[in-house]
């Protein structure tokens, strides 16, 4: 055998050495990692059982907000309606009355007309009656027709029929008529 090719008698292991520590390193780190592992899975579970219960939170809400409005839909003119009843009570009871008497049914209407009144107050509906001179408010009131007058012009002159308003909105404007504006002459040249 040539002298210079001696077989090595041992192999040398490169791979073993450094994998030795590694091994020992993921061995130690598993049962860490596992732990964490179960730590992560336990937190998402919980917080999916928080989403789903939050979410059928707020799913009743919505339904619980939609029955709600319906109600109130279905029985906004409930109290008015309480507020009517003896009104309608009292016209009856005028028809039925036999006695002829113009002054007993004139005095029955003005009795029922202030029920009505009081209904139309707790009810918080107003009546819109422009005094003379008034300006002219187009949310509030319908002009019917201009005409010469003696104040200043888009002031109402006249109502026609009253108006009312439920709080702010206008349910029926008052028909009223306007102050024309002036006309000047033209001056011939």
């Amino acid at each position: 055998m040539n002298p210079a090719h001696k077989p090595n008698p041992e192999p040398i292991n490169t791979s073993a050495a450094p994998q030795a520590p590694a091994a020992a390193d993921a061995a130690t780190a598993a049962p860490e990692l596992v732990q964490q592992l179960h730590s992560a899975q336990g937190e998402i579970a919980e917080l999916k059982d928080q989403f789903l219960r939050a979410k059928a939170e707020a799913e009743n809400t919505r339904r619980r907000a939609e029955e709600e409005t319906a109600k109130a839909r279905k029985f906004a003119v409930e109290s008015m309606a309480q507020e009517l009843l003896p009104v309608k009570d009292s016209l009856e009871a005028a028809l039925a009355d036999g006695s002829g008497s113009i002054e007993a049914i004139k005095k029955g209407v003005e009795l029922t007309l202030s029920q009505l009144r009081g209904a139309f107050e707790r009810s918080r509906i107003q009546e819109i009656a422009p005094a003379g001179g008034e300006r002219f408010d187009p949310a509030r009131h319908q002009a019917i027709a201009t005409v010469a007058a003696e104040q200043p012009a888009n002031t109402v002159v006249g109502v026609l029929q009253k108006g009312y308003a439920l709080a702010d909105r206008t349910l029926r404007p008052a028909l009223v008529t306007v102050a024309a504006a002036e006309q000047n002459p033209q001056a011939a040249p």
